[in-house]
């Protein structure tokens, strides 16, 4: 049984740092894509970043230069380093993962999800 828990969401001001993790625990594909989506309410879930098991990454647009993801296969662990954060970053930060195919940020090709940590920034 697949499971994703993150953890490190909090409270914090703009300009200020969270980073984010994802322990990821039954999950075998040895080809694979992980990701990081975002979901602030009355909007619909929208993807920050993707890395595949070859390290390759996508960022949205309004995160590149200060968001970065990574992992650690050895302790199945996905991160998102989130620096300089602003207002507009506050949402519900879910991981998500599926077998390799194409690592693009699409919602609905991501077969496993967790529960989420909440982000919140303060002007």
């Amino acid at each position: 049984q697949v499971q994703l828990v993150e953890s490190g969401g909090g409270s914090v001001q703009a300009g200020g740092s969270l980073r984010l993790s994802c322990a990821v625990s039954g999950f075998t594909y040895s080809r694979y894509c992980m990701a990081w989506f975002r979901q602030a309410p009355g909007k619909e879930r929208e993807a920050v970043a993707t890395i595949a098991n070859d390290g390759s990454t996508l960022y949205a647009d309004s995160v590149k230069g200060r968001f970065t993801i990574s992992q650690d296969t050895p302790k199945n662990t996905l991160y998102l380093q989130m620096n300089n954060l602003k207002p507009e970053d506050t949402a519900m930060y879910y991981c998500a993962a599926k077998g390799r195919g194409n690592c693009a940020g699409v919602l609905t090709w991501y077969n496993y999800w967790g529960q989420g940590t909440q982000v919140t920034v303060s002007s």
